[in-house]
């Protein structure tokens, strides 16, 4: 069966609600993640809200009808945010490496794929789709330090890790392959990644 990888604008997204809520439970259940099922109900109704935000962008995958992968994205405001993990994002980066590399920047939310489909390029097709759009390619994401099999797809597809960890969390803050600060997180790294 063949997989189709489409970007999807804002109030379309929503036809792939509950495509996308069976994949987030199978992706995100098991580890590093280990979220409870209800996690999934949860990013189903966040994802209304999501696609109102300013820049949104998402990405899917399907094969025969049925949704095997999702991104989403948007644009992280000039205001860098407080809430959620912003915070400790700010602390981990500084107040001016946040605004000169994330503010503005297309910030990539979610990449789920479900794990029937892994190891066939899905991931990378997601992120490729979903990131086409980034300003400048200026795009970011945050991940687990335990995501062992996401932070090899993010390097294997140029992505650099920002040597600084986010205090109080196990995350690293990740920077796109077009990102002009990519060069500068790869360097302080200490093993040129």
């Amino acid at each position: 069966m063949t997989t189709e990888v489409r970007a999807v604008q804002a109030g379309e997204v929503i036809r792939y609600a509950d495509g996308i809520r069976d994949v987030y439970a199978s992706a995100f259940s098991a580890p590093p993640w280990n979220e409870d099922p209800a996690g999934a109900d949860l990013y189903a109704q966040r994802l209304a809200r999501d696609a109102l935000r300013p820049g949104f962008t998402a990405a899917v995958a399907t094969a025969g009808g049925t949704v095997t992968g999702f991104a989403t994205a948007w644009i992280t405001p000039e205001v860098f945010p407080a809430d959620r993990s912003y915070g400790q994002v700010a602390e981990a980066l500084g107040p001016g490496r946040t605004r000169a590399s994330l503010c503005g920047a297309l910030e990539v939310n979610e990449l789920a794929v479900s794990p029937e489909a892994h190891g066939g390029g899905l991931g990378a097709a997601l992120l490729d789709a979903v990131t086409g759009p980034a300003p400048g390619g200026r795009c970011w994401l945050l991940t687990s330090v335990r995501a062992e099999a996401a932070l090899r797809l993010y390097e294997r597809t140029g992505w650099r890790r920002v040597g600084t960890p986010v205090p109080g969390k196990a995350a690293l803050v990740v920077l796109g392959p077009r990102h002009p600060g990519r060069e500068e997180a790869g360097a302080g790294n200490g093993d040129g990644r």
